[in-house]
């Protein structure tokens, strides 16, 4: 059985700061070596250069180690950076460590759980291909049973951090005789996004296994809890299964949902009624009580460059990417729903929601 979790949000004063980790573990809200997991908004751009995830990563493993805990197994926790705050974003992290056994009583009702898993290498070639969605689908089912998880359905959020293609992993790929699904390193952010996000929906049976020619084109194939990020900093694919379990016991729980287009409000009060609060029909922010830890979305920009039925420029701008409109505006939407700007927002959700919408996981504290 696995182990209950405490969950918590935490402020990020600058990229290269965890204080507020420290403090937590100082405060014995957590212990360091009980931290299983951290997912988190930098400041950075967001793009293939994005370092402020390579200086926020370095920080956050430093305190741990600092604070007690292994440092060969601080490496191998997984901590997922999603660079770019654009709008009103504030960056943050969201912590997830194990509970000692006896400090929680267990109990019938599914509460949070959390698995983590590595897959197998994705060389360059395997990117945005069949090789690359059948690589994570093993790693998603491997994280489920660690998570304790038997129903797919009682999944709630799978957060991925996948590599992307560079100059240097492009020109590996062509000297030993294959080539790649783009030479565009940013567009290639969009790709290892979408095929990691296929591999999810296979995993968990949402999906039968897509060919290469689906990967980024149909766009009717996609996983409603997958939130995948990709990256300059790892060579395999970091999964994070989160979703809730009998018997496990502990304060939180997580639901999910998604918004059907860029302006859903109702996709994310959904994710969290989904998550087990009660709230009226047309809720407000003061209804939330400060039970809401945090909500978790993916983006996209429209394929056919509208929101509701009125056109917009995202697409066709050539001085400011649809990737930082995109998510300024969703977070603009979602920070207005929770009355927080610190909301983990990302872009880049091909396959991930529906086209000009994106998952919602939210995770909430019972009590």
């Amino acid at each position: 059985m696995p182990s209950a979790i405490e969950v918590r949000k935490i402020p990020l004063h600058s990229v290269s700061d965890a204080s507020e980790l420290a403090k937590l573990i100082d405060d014995r809200v957590m212990a360091a070596d009980r931290v299983i997991a951290i997912i988190g908004k930098t400041e950075g751009n967001g793009g293939v250069n994005d370092y402020t995830r390579i200086i926020a990563d370095r920080a956050f493993r430093e305190v741990l180690v600092e604070k007690g805990a292994d440092p060969e197994k601080v490496k191998e926790v997984p901590i997922v950076w999603s660079g770019g705050t654009d709008g009103v974003i504030s960056p943050h992290a969201t912590i997830f460590a194990t509970v000692p056994e006896g400090d929680v009583e267990p109990t019938d009702e599914p509460r949070l759980t959390v698995g983590f898993a590595m897959s197998e290498q994705l060389l360059p070639e395997d990117i945005g291909r069949t090789a690359m969605i059948t690589k994570v689908a093993d790693a998603v089912k491997v994280a489920m049973e660690r998570a304790g998880i038997t129903d797919p359905a009682e999944v709630h959020y799978v957060q991925t951090k996948t590599p992307l293609l560079t100059i240097d992993t492009i020109r590996d790929a062509k000297s030993r005789g294959h080539d790649v699904f783009t030479e565009d390193t940013l567009t290639s952010m969009d790709v290892s996004n979408g095929g990691t996000a296929l591999g999810i929906a296979v995993a968990l049976g949402e999906i039968d296994m897509p060919k290469d020619e689906d990967v980024l084109r149909d766009r009717s194939l996609y996983s409603s809890v997958a939130s995948c990020s990709s990256g300059v900093e790892l060579d395999r694919a970091q999964v994070v299964v989160v979703g809730n379990a009998p018997g496990v016991g502990g304060r939180y729980r997580i639901g999910h949902s998604v918004m059907k287009d860029a302006l859903d409000a109702d996709g994310i009060w959904e994710a969290i009624r989904s998550a087990g609060l009660d709230l009226p029909e047309r809720p407000r922010t003061e209804d939330l009580d400060g039970r809401l830890v945090n909500v978790f979305l993916k983006c996209e920009a429209s394929q056919d460059g509208q929101v509701r039925g009125r056109r917009n420029a995202m697409l066709d701008d050539s001085d400011v990417h649809w990737h930082r409109q995109i998510k300024a505006c969703v977070g603009g939407v979602t920070a207005a729903v929770t009355g927080d700007p610190a909301v983990f927002v990302s872009v880049s959700a091909a396959h991930q929601g529906p086209d000009g919408g994106g998952p919602v996981a939210a995770i909430v504290d019972l009590g």
